[in-house]
């Protein structure tokens, strides 16, 4: 981390006040002592995002314990889960939250101004892979979700490659758009602009327009983005989505402050890209998953080729095998929660794809996902849903049919007064440009959103297709929708 006199500006701002980074060193400092006095050995926080949590996460990696971010969108099972399989001692969390551990010894504490409770629970010595620092679940969907254990030398290679890669853009002030549970923004949205400089401009998710896991209000979004005119933010693209449309229909755009709006965790799609372009949203889309500490290849200003995921940044290095998979190196975690066995030197990432002559990397799906048709054809899932994506009346679309002779679709459009003519009108257009193999010959409206909080997808945004398929088998099931 660096001082204020290496700095432009302040470390942190909530609003209220700012910080500098002498005054966030401090507050670090102070936290990491009293981790270290009473023993702390795996932290969990469970907190929204605020200083609060940075702090923390800092004092956890200064005292040389382990952190487990949760979201605050896990069910109580999934977080009494995650805190018995890393062996947690200590939670930081909202007070209010202190009620779920009855019996358990509570302090009352105040972190950057936030009060909140830190709950002791007994300890339990869990065996973890070597120099693991931090341990980030990947799932948040079913009950048992998948930690990953990762390095503090990992972390930082991707942070530093990212502030080299983002130097030409003179990165003052980020907005912090995700939540810090979810890896991207800690990396990419914390831990980065802070290794340059940079000030994080911190908000409560409700105040930014995100409510619970998924439901965005993109109208208080623009209205935080005008207020604080930030140089970059990192969105998922159902976000982006919404926020172009917004500022279409509005006739308004994006501040010319802003130069980078990094998308990740699912493809955004030329067209998503092009229709946040001519609204002013500099919207560039990267790569990375988990088990390479978040960010592997990213497109850049002067270095961008719509719908690639960019390039490999200075860490990390791709290559694909002989059956088309992307495997990665230069940053890997070093395993998962509970499991002996030690990551390979190159990562099979379970994504399909391919490297194009001038390096920038394209993904057409995930390996398990390809579904083969009644008529032998395979089809990347990820390839149709993108196309229906690319209309402004879908927010986002999961696509069926392995052994069907036809492929289906559940879609869950990007605002609720949208009709269902509107969403076959979307149906018909992405038909359009699809190989008669690859077009949707049924299509059901969704009955929840995709969200972490309905199990129908992951934290980052990626869809749970097993669930989605299961609420609703009976109307894929009957009598199909064609197009017109």
């Amino acid at each position: 981390m660096k001082h204020l006199s290496e700095g432009a500006s302040a470390a942190l701002d909530d609003g209220r006040r700012t910080w500098s980074f002498d005054e966030l060193n401090a507050e670090v400092a102070a936290l990491a002592a009293r981790f270290l006095a009473q023993g702390t050995r795996v932290l969990a926080t469970l907190m929204d995002n605020t200083p609060a949590w940075i702090v923390a996460d800092l004092a956890a990696a200064k005292a040389c314990i382990v952190h487990v971010p949760l979201p605050v969108f896990f069910t109580s099972e999934q977080i009494g889960h995650a805190l018995r399989a890393a062996g947690v001692d200590t939670v930081l969390a909202a007070p209010a939250l202190a009620a779920m551990w009855k019996g358990a010894p509570v302090s009352e504490c105040a972190i950057a101004e936030q009060p909140l409770a830190m709950v002791r629970l007994p300890p339990a010595a869990v065996p973890l892979p070597e120099g693991t620092s931090k341990i980030t679940f990947t799932s948040g969907t079913t009950g048992a979700p998948k930690g990953v254990c990762l390095s503090d030398s990992a972390m930082h290679q991707v942070a530093q490659s990212l502030v080299v890669a983002l130097e030409p853009l003179d990165i003052r002030r980020h907005l912090c758009a995700l939540p810090f549970a979810v890896l991207l923004e800690n990396i990419a949205g914390v831990a980065a602009p802070l290794l340059r400089g940079a000030t994080c401009v911190v908000r409560p998710l409700g105040e930014l327009g995100l409510t619970g896991s998924s439901s965005f209000d993109a109208a208080r979004f623009h209205a935080v983005v005008v207020a604080e005119q930030p140089n970059s933010v990192i969105l998922l693209p159902q976000m982006l989505r919404a926020w172009a449309d917004y500022l279409r229909l509005s006739g308004q755009r994006a501040p010319a402050s802003l130069r980078m709006a990094a998308v990740g965790g699912a493809a955004a799609g030329v067209k998503l890209l092009q229709a946040a372009h001519a609204v002013g949203i500099a919207a560039y889309e990267g790569y990375g998953l988990s088990e390479g500490a978040s960010v592997q290849t990213l497109n850049l200003p002067g270095a961008d080729r719509p719908g690639s995921a960019g390039r490999a940044l200075a860490h990390a290095r791709l290559r694909i095998a002989a059956d088309g998979e992307v495997e990665v190196a230069g940053s890997l975690f070093n395993g998962y929660l509970g499991s002996a066995q030690a990551p390979p030197a190159w990562w099979p990432t379970g994504d399909l794809g391919e490297i194009d002559g001038d390096g920038f990397v394209h993904i057409s799906g995930r390996k398990k996902h390809v579904l083969i048709t009644a008529f032998g054809r395979n089809v990347s899932p990820e390839w149709v849903e993108t196309a229906l994506r690319s209309d402004n009346a879908v927010a986002q679309a999961v696509v069926f049919g392995d052994g069907e002779p036809a492929l289906a679709a559940v879609l869950w459009p990007l605002r609720a007064d949208l009709s269902d003519a509107a969403l076959q009108a979307a149906v018909d257009a992405a038909n359009e440009t699809l190989p008669d193999y690859a077009q949707i010959a049924r299509w059901v409206r969704a009955r929840a959103d995709f969200g972490p909080a309905s199990g129908l997808a992951t934290a980052n945004g990626r869809p749970q297709r097993s669930a989605i398929f299961q609420l609703h088998a009976d109307a894929l099931t009957q009598t199909p929708r064609t197009t017109a």
